[in-house]
C-alpha cells in the first residue's frame, strides 16, 4: 500500500513540473521561435495587405524591377541620344573610264582616251551637336565635296547643315544647324581615359534612322590608346586614336563615342578589316582632346593652317662629310642653309649643325624626316625639339614652325 502512494506522489509532480514548464515556455519563447513568430506575423499582414490593396502592391514591386534594370549605361545613353544626329548628303565625286577592252597598249589609249566626269552620288553617315545654338562635328570624309548636308534629329526634325570649316587631313569637321536651345553632348577628356573602360557608340549605321529616327548603339570597353597610323592613301592622318571592341559600322562615322558619365570622349570614325569585310570588333575613335583644338580652328578660321617652313636646308651625310666632322657614323642630317628671319635662324641653328633626332625620334637621313614630318599632323605654331651635334658637342634646339611668307 505504501509503495503505491508513492508511485501517486511521484505522477502527481512530474505532472506539475511539465505543466510548469510548459506554461514558462510560452512566456519565454527562445529566439528562433520569436523570429518564426515574428515572420509568421509579417506574413500574415502582407497577405492581408495584399487583398486589401493589391494593385498599389503589384505596381510598387513592378516600379522596383524597373528601376533595376537601369545602370550607368542606360542613363548616359537616355542622355545623349537626343543630342546624335544622322547626316545624309549628297557629294559630287570623280569618276575615271578607261577603254572598254582593259587594255593597256598605246594605240588603244589613243583610240578610246581615259574620260573623267563627275556624278552626284548619296552618302550617310552620323554627327552630333555640342553647343545649344547648333554646332554640329562628323567626319570630314562624311561631308566631303557636299552639295546637301541634312541632318536629322531623334525628334524627326530635319535641319539643313552648313560646313564652318573642315580639315581633310584630321578628318574632322564642323558644322551649324539653325536651332535654338538643342540638346548637345558635354565633352570629357580623352587624356584620362582608362584601358577597359566602358565605351558606347552611337550613330547612323546603314541609315538606320530612317526606320524611327533614333540612334543605335552598341557598347564595349576602350580596348587601347595612343594609336599611331602612318598617312593613308588617301592622305589624312590618324593620330592618338582611341581603340574600342564596341561594334563601328557604315554610317556610323562621325558618331559620338561616349563613357558612361554621358561625356565624349571619342569620335567614331574607322574600323579595321581583314580583306575588305566587315567589322571585326577592332574599331578606331579620334580622342576628343584632338577634336577640340581642331574645333577651335575651324570655328575662328574655317580651316587649319599647315602651310608652315622651317627656314632650314638639309642632305644626307656620306663617309667624308662624317669623317671630316669626327662623326662615328652616317647617321643624321646636316645643315646646309638657314635662310634669314626664318624659324630656324631664330631657333639658333647654323650651317654645319647635324640634326640627330627631331622630336626624340632618331635621324638616319633625308628620308627619315621627310617622313617624320608627313606622317605628323604639325600646324603653325608647333613646337618641334631637334637634338643637334655642333663641334662635337649635343644641344638642343626648339623650332617653333611659322607660316610660310607669300
Amino acid at each position: 500500500m505504501k509503495y503505491w502512494r508513492e508511485m501517486l506522489l511521484g505522477f502527481l509532480l512530474g505532472a506539475v513540473a511539465v505543466l510548469g514548464f510548459r506554461e514558462y515556455a510560452s512566456l519565454h519563447p527562445t529566439p528562433a521561435e520569436a523570429a518564426i513568430d515574428s515572420l509568421e506575423a509579417q506574413t500574415q499582414t502582407a497577405g492581408l495587405e495584399l487583398a486589401q490593396n493589391p494593385l498599389s502592391t503589384r505596381e510598387e514591386t513592378t516600379e522596383q524591377l524597373h528601376q533595376g534594370r537601369r545602370n550607368a549605361i542606360t542613363l548616359a545613353i537616355q542622355k545623349v541620344s537626343p543630342a546624335v544626329l544622322g547626316i545624309n548628303v549628297t557629294q559630287v565625286r570623280e569618276f575615271r573610264s578607261g577603254n572598254p577592252f582593259w587594255l593597256d597598249d598605246p594605240i588603244w589609249r589613243s583610240l578610246f582616251p581615259e574620260r573623267v566626269y563627275f556624278k552626284p552620288v548619296e552618302n550617310l553617315g552620323s554627327g552630333f551637336i555640342i553647343s545649344a545654338d547648333g554646332y554640329v562635328i562628323t567626319n570630314e570624309h562624311v561631308v566631303h565635296n557636299a552639295t546637301e548636308i541634312v541632318a536629322t534629329m531623334t525628334s524627326g526634325e530635319k535641319y539643313t547643315a552648313q560646313v564652318i570649316g573642315a580639315d581633310y587631313y584630321s578628318d574632322i569637321a564642323l558644322l551649324k544647324i539653325d536651332g535654338v536651345n538643342l540638346p548637345f553632348i558635354d565633352m570629357g577628356n580623352s587624356d584620362s581615359i582608362l584601358i577597359g573602360e566602358w565605351a558606347i557608340a552611337l550613330g547612323n549605321p546603314f541609315g538606320l534612322f530612317k526606320f524611327g529616327d533614333q540612334p543605335s548603339v552598341t557598347v564595349g570597353v576602350i580596348s587601347a590608346t595612343n594609336r599611331d597610323f602612318t598617312r593613308t592613301a588617301e592622305g589624312r592622318i590618324y593620330k592618338d586614336m582611341l581603340q574600342t571592341d564596341a561594334a563601328i559600322n557604315r554610317g556610323n562615322s562621325g558618331g559620338p563615342l561616349v563613357n558612361s558619365e554621358s561625356q565624349i570622349i571619342g569620335m567614331n570614325t574607322f574600323i579595321w578589316t581583314e580583306g575588305g569585310g566587315g567589322s571585326v570588333g577592332i574599331g578606331f575613335a579620334i580622342p576628343i582632346n584632338r577634336i577640340k583644338k581642331i574645333v577651335d580652328e575651324l570655328k575662328s578660321s574655317g580651316g587649319v593652317n599647315r602651310n608652315y617652313w622651317t627656314g632650314l636646308s638639309i642632305q644626307n651625310l656620306d663617309k667624308m662629310i662624317a669623317l671630316s666632322m669626327n662623326l662615328e657614323n652616317t647617321d643624321g642630317v646636316i645643315v646646309t642653309d638657314v635662310e634669314p628671319s626664318s624659324p630656324g635662324e631664330r631657333a639658333g641653328f647654323q650651317v654645319g649643325d647635324v640634326i640627330l633626332a627631331v622630336n626624340q625620334q632618331p635621324v638616319q637621313n633625308y628620308n627619315s624626316v621627310r617622313s617624320y614630318l608627313e606622317n605628323e599632323d604639325l600646324r603653325v605654331g608647333d613646337l618641334l625639339k631637334f637634338t643637334v651635334q655642333r663641334d662635337a658637342k649635343q644641344i638642343s634646339l626648339n623650332l617653333k614652325l611659322a607660316e610660310m611668307p607669300r
